[in-house]
């Protein structure tokens, strides 16, 4: 099958299409072929070693954290899914391998595919979707009439963020570039601070939560800005390890930093609100797999509106 290798930790350099074998199904686990797979910054954090704790020092490794394409085998002990079927796939740092015509993954973190959604749109799903609701809710305890401030809310992240803040009632202020102004008004941001003019953190406003989607911003920075018990939540933990263990043990302003968790009960949620229309997928790009080395270079530059996809499997 063809797949994207990383050879070592490094830069594009270090990643090349081949031809490899098509992974075995272990118990438990159902064999997809991929139709499209998501670019995500965890993927060239990946190529470049930054998150070798968990990927390890073995080479040559399948690229790719997510993925949508159609059950072509089930392994022994795995009943949840039939051939034939449409799902989502969640790999993960610690697995990878989305990167793949074909990818076997334990059907514990495979999902029905929302059927109002194309491959490449539910491929975002996992990581990107479910970050913003898991950091939302479950960090942030997001509610009605909650201020709620989203920094990098144009982004692939961001923009999932944007639409569930708004399906769970709160407030929304979006803080994005001058170009994507528009673009986060119609997702539903009730504000918009256009960063490049303005710093939120030295505004007049107050917020219950601030949602740093593309950790740029530190808690030291944003709690200015907070209610007293205001929550500040962003997706790199080292960032914010320390300022989470004190703040644990202290009244007041609170950070928080997450890892996404595979949930069934999260991705029905998200699946649900899709359907349903109240949530939509922005893609800024669609490419081949074999221009997997530009997509990296796109998502690096931070200019990515919505989620860039690689195609695997052409679509009819």
């Amino acid at each position: 099958m063809k797949a994207v290798m990383l050879h070592n930790y490094g830069g594009n350099e270090q990643i090349s299409i081949e031809n490899t074998a098509e992974p075995g199904l272990q118990r438990g686990e159902v064999l997809i072929r991929v139709h499209a797979a998501s670019v995500n910054p965890v993927d060239w954090k990946v190529r470049n070693g930054m998150a070798r704790i968990f990927t390890g020092s073995r080479f040559p490794k399948v690229l790719g954290v997510e993925c949508s394409g159609e059950i072509v085998d089930v392994g022994s002990g795995a009943a949840k899914f039939t051939k034939g079927d449409a799902v989502i796939g969640y790999a993960g740092a610690r697995h990878l391998g989305a990167y793949a015509e074909y990818v076997a993954l334990p059907e514990s973190t495979v999902f029905f595919k929302p059927h109002n959604l194309s491959f490449e749109e539910a491929s975002t799903l996992p990581i990107a979707g479910l970050t913003a609701l898991q950091s939302l809710r479950d960090h942030g305890k997001i509610a009605a009439g909650k201020q709620v401030l989203i920094n990098g809310a144009a982004g692939g992240v961001g923009h999932f963020a944007v639409q569930i803040a708004k399906v769970f009632g709160a407030h929304v202020t979006a803080v994005c570039s001058s170009r994507n102004i528009d673009f986060a008004k119609g997702l539903g941001a009730d504000a918009v601070i256009d960063h490049t003019k303005e710093d939120f953190t030295q505004g007049s406003m107050r917020y219950d939560l601030i949602f740093d989607a593309v950790s740029m911003r530190s808690f030291k920075e944003c709690g200015k800005v907070l209610v007293p018990h205001g929550v500040y939540v962003n997706t790199l933990p080292n960032r914010t390890i320390i300022d989470q263990i004190i703040t644990a043990f202290l009244p007041g302003r609170k950070a928080r930093s997450m890892w996404v968790r595979p949930k069934e009960a999260d991705m029905e949620w998200m699946k649900e609100k899709i359907e349903a229309g109240r949530i939509r997928v922005v893609l800024d790009r669609v490419v081949p797999l074999e221009q997997v080395k530009e997509a990296f270079a796109y998502s690096e530059s931070g200019r990515v509106r919505g989620k860039v996809v690689l195609n695997v499997i052409p679509a009819a």
